[in-house]
């Protein structure tokens, strides 16, 4: 990794920057999700050794920035695993702590976080308990509930219906400005209202857009079928794979 970030190495990888490379790191763990629930031990195997790649990424462009290098990320994890377990690492070379079952573990294992979380700075808002670190659209829906519980919330969900609409004329305005970092504001803000209704009509947003995944495979498949392939489907003018697709949507209603 050092040589492909290096002055002589790969254009692409030099390019990179900790932002650029974020998605890929979120794509590469779903990937090792989808290994493991299809049982692909290959294709696991594969899929581990590209997020571990993600990792010497993030450790080389750190060592270039001066902020840390690979044997820091190891020597930080080691000294965690063995703090976090007193019943196999005693401290002080005293006697191991007690559990003898993994619930022992468990519990030592999240009274010891307490403990590290003391020595950081005081929390200054409600929404600290929350962590940046889960799913975008699940942090939202856990930050619209932190902030309802001192009533900074709509009363029900059909405000929320004229505050989609005033988002979408934001983005279509930024969109005509041409403003690529505004337009990203804007569209996070939908979103970001779009999880708020989710919330309000209590649906799961990761459940929701699954199924509406699944579905557009269904009628996509169907397009194909209908049309004899993807090939058939690239050279096909705009209205007749509309046409397609209403035809795929209505076969799914009648089913």
């Amino acid at each position: 990794m050092a040589r492909l970030r290096g002055p002589d190495g790969c254009p692409w990888d030099r390019e990179q920057t900790f932002d650029s490379i974020k998605r890929h790191t979120l794509e590469e763990t779903y990937e090792v999700f989808d290994a493991i629930e299809r049982r692909a031990w290959p294709d696991l195997k594969d899929e581990l050794g590209d997020l571990l790649l993600q990792v010497l990424f993030y450790a080389q462009m750190a060592a270039e920035a001066g902020y840390f290098d690979l044997r820091d990320v190891a020597e930080n994890l080691n000294a965690k695993l063995i703090r976090r377990h007193p019943h196999i690492f005693p401290p002080n070379d005293g006697p191991a702590a007690i559990a003898t079952d993994s619930s022992a573990v468990l519990r030592n294992w999240e009274q010891i976080k307490l403990e590290e979380k003391k020595s950081r700075p005081a929390p200054t808002s409600i929404l600290d308990d929350i962590p940046r670190s889960m799913p975008a659209t699940l942090e939202a829906t856990k930050l619209g509930s932190k902030a309802a519980k001192v009533g900074f919330d709509w009363p029900d969900a059909s405000g929320l219906f004229a505050k989609l609409a005033e988002e979408t004329l934001e983005l279509r305005a930024e969109i005509d400005r041409a403003d690529s970092d505004k337009i990203e504001a804007e569209f996070g803000d939908l979103l970001f209202t779009a999880m708020n209704l989710a919330r309000h009509l209590k649906i799961d947003t990761e459940s929701a857009l699954r199924r509406s995944n699944a579905k557009f495979r269904t009628r996509f498949a169907a397009m194909e079928c209908a049309s004899g392939g993807a090939a058939q489907l690239a050279a096909m003018p705009p209205e007749d794979l509309e046409r397609l697709w209403s035809d795929a949507k209505q076969a799914e209603m009648n089913d």
